[in-house]
């Protein structure tokens, strides 16, 4: 991505003018009514038969713009920002790994990150079967105040690759900078628009072009919102929550937000690579595509058929030894939404 160095700064210059917004980012309203979209192509007959593309094909028109995928071995380096419980971490970093983990029982993580190794770059490389775990960094005093700004949290970022000590290692060609915020810290539009977003940092601020991303923990300000659908909005009365996987509502209720964003960084991690719509300031990238969506039937307004444990909790993907409830993402060779968890 070095080649591209000069032509992201001018495009940094140009964006700060709009706040730093960031790559349009998911916001999982609650669903309360049932639309199942399904068209059958020519693609539906080469894979098979069956209900495994959910979401109108139609009007979607994603396009390669020529710039950089993630196609070497992919390193996400957390940044946990506040008060973390130790159990908390875990459950996150299994997350990670599971990405990458073949040996998981189908539906699994890995089986769900193969659409996303679909996207190639103008080189047809594609993107990398490999993420891992990187450095961490934890920033347990809120160094930059319990409310943030988009572009302050760039300022977290470069004070995280700055460190005097153990700063995390910089890495702008296959490295993902993940900032995770406790439940009392407020970010800029959280809850209200977004619940996570990436975007790359700019030079001007941190020193370096690195793509990053920020996901909030939602469980105090909006869980309603952000970690549906293991918690509900006041305003849909009579619909119950589902029970989370893992026993954190509000960290299961990030699990999909991660994925989603870091689907988007890997195909799209400079804004100028996959996605769909005419403007790279607003780009709609291969989770937005079908957000909402977490199971076969799953379009419109309607989550799709998801699965349920031994003991009535929630979810759709098996880790290397959890499960998840993960967003589905954009198949651009089917052109639909696809994910493990299928049903024929």
């Amino acid at each position: 991505m070095r080649h591209h160095c000069a032509a992201v700064l001018g495009l940094s210059l140009l964006l700060l003018l709009i706040l730093a917004g960031g790559a349009k980012a998911w916001r999982p309203w609650p669903q309360n009514t049932t639309t199942t979209t399904t068209v059958t192509t020519a693609a539906d007959l080469e894979f098979g038969s069956s209900k495994k593309y959910e979401g109108s094909s139609e009007f979607v028109h994603l396009k390669y713009h020529m710039g950089p995928v993630m196609s070497s071995n992919i390193t996400v380096h957390i940044i946990w920002y506040g008060k973390w419980q130790s159990s908390q971490k875990r459950i996150i970093r299994e997350f990670i790994n599971s990405i990458s983990h073949d040996p998981a029982p189908t539906p699994s993580v890995a089986g769900w990150w193969k659409t996303v190794q679909l996207y190639t770059d103008q080189t047809d490389a594609n993107i990398s079967r490999s993420v891992q775990l990187g450095a961490e960094k934890n920033d347990r005093f809120y160094s930059h105040g319990k409310s943030l700004t988009r572009l302050s949290i760039q300022s977290v970022i470069k004070s995280a690759v700055t460190a005097s000590t153990k700063p995390l290692p910089i890495n702008p060609r296959s490295g993902i900078y993940l900032l995770l915020t406790s439940p009392d810290v407020y970010v800029q539009d959280f809850c209200r628009e977004v619940c996570g977003f990436h975007y790359f940092t700019f030079p001007s601020i941190v020193g370096y072009t690195l793509p990053y991303a920020w996901v909030g923990n939602s469980q105090k300000l909006c869980p309603g919102v952000c970690a549906y659908p293991f918690a509900v909005p006041d305003y849909i009365p009579g619909l119950k929550p589902k029970k989370s996987p893992n026993g954190d509502v509000g960290v299961d209720g990030m699990i999909s937000v991660i994925g989603h964003e870091i689907a988007e960084l890997a195909t799209n991690p400079l804004v100028n690579a996959w996605y769909a719509g005419g403007d790279p300031t607003a780009p709609v990238e291969i989770a937005d595509l079908c957000e909402g969506i977490y199971g076969t039937g799953g379009g419109g307004s309607y989550t799709g058929q998801m699965l349920e444990d031994h003991d009535g909790a929630t979810y759709n993907m098996n880790g290397i030894r959890r499960r998840f409830l993960v967003q589905w993402v954009w198949n651009h060779v089917v052109n639909y939404c696809t994910g493990p968890n299928a049903l024929d």
